[in-house]
């Protein structure tokens, strides 16, 4: 048989407020990634930015940018000079007024291969993200490319099994999560280790559920609040990619800027959904109540 590993690396970082020296950053760690024979590079959500979120303030929407534009232009040159492909997170302005959250993939030709616009879009305390973000219109589609079919879905999206079903429904042969998440530093530590815990098992779950390789990618470090109205945000790192039964292939750590790599076998979500065919035992004729809010 073939060999079908796919090497892949994921950027963990500490952000900055200057969105010139993150990019830069970012574009060192994927010539390093490629250098290191990897073919397909994660970044993780809004990479370019601080997380603005932390505050409703109108003046971050300048942060945003137009999707081709002076990110997506230095970063399919890097995908092309590169030879591999790159998913990358950014502040989308899509027209005055109407912005997104939007994941885009480059090919190794440095061509867009496509993009995915963050669908489900939290506001709790130090996220509001509905500030900003218009939910997406692309639907849960994967995205085509020289690796495989991704299934691009976006940090809160992460806790929805529907939306990795549904990209597996359309053949993904990957889930990918950039992400930006983290601890709100007044829980005490018992209550911290449990969300980073379920964190990373609802993602293992969706890999079990649905027999594909999962890659999260989140960043790291301390973001103060803006506003200083709380302690702001500890990131918890913990990157990690799992393979089709959840098995962890590799976890960066929780608090340091990492270049997080893992081989994966392409092949084994075949040998994997024949010995447990969920797809096959769904009951589909009984899931019509999905569709509710909620069954009253």
């Amino acid at each position: 048989m073939a060999d079908k590993t796919l090497k892949v690396a994921l950027v963990q970082r500490h952000v900055s407020n200057n969105l010139a020296t993150n990019l830069d950053a970012n574009i060192d760690a994927i010539k390093q990634a490629a250098a290191n024979g990897a073919k397909l590079v994660l970044l993780q959500e809004l990479h370019n930015t601080h997380y603005f979120c932390q505050t409703e303030d109108s003046n971050n929407f300048d942060l945003a940018e137009t999707i081709p534009g002076p990110s997506t232009e230095k970063l399919a040159a890097c995908a092309q000079e590169n030879k591999l492909v790159i998913v990358a997170s950014l502040f989308e302005k899509r027209a005055t007024g109407l912005y997104h959250n939007t994941a885009v993939v480059f090919e190794q030709d440095g061509s867009i291969a496509g993009k995915y616009r963050k669908m489900h879009i939290p506001d709790d305390p130090g996220f509001h993200e509905k500030f900003y973000f218009t939910p997406g219109d692309l639907g849960f589609t994967p995205i085509d490319t020289s690796v495989g079919r991704l299934g691009i879905l976006i940090c809160w999206d992460q806790w929805y099994p529907e939306a990795a079903r549904l990209m597996a429904l359309a053949g993904a042969e990957l889930l990918l999560y950039p992400t930006a998440i983290g601890w709100d530093q007044r829980d005490d530590p018992a209550e911290q280790q449990r969300q980073r815990d379920a964190w990373i098992t609802i993602q293992r779950s969706h890999a079990v559920a649905n027999g594909i390789p999962v890659l999260s990618c989140n960043r790291c470090g301390h973001e103060p609040d803006p506003s200083r109205q709380s302690e702001g945000i500890q990131f918890w790192g913990s990157s990690f990619v799992a393979g089709p039964q959840g098995e962890l292939l590799a976890e960066a750590t929780q608090d340091q800027d990492d270049i997080l790599y893992a081989d994966v076998d392409m092949g084994r979500s075949e040998e994997i959904r024949r010995i447990w065919p969920y797809l096959r035992d769904r009951r589909i004729d009984d899931y019509a109540d999905l569709k509710l809010r909620y069954r009253d």
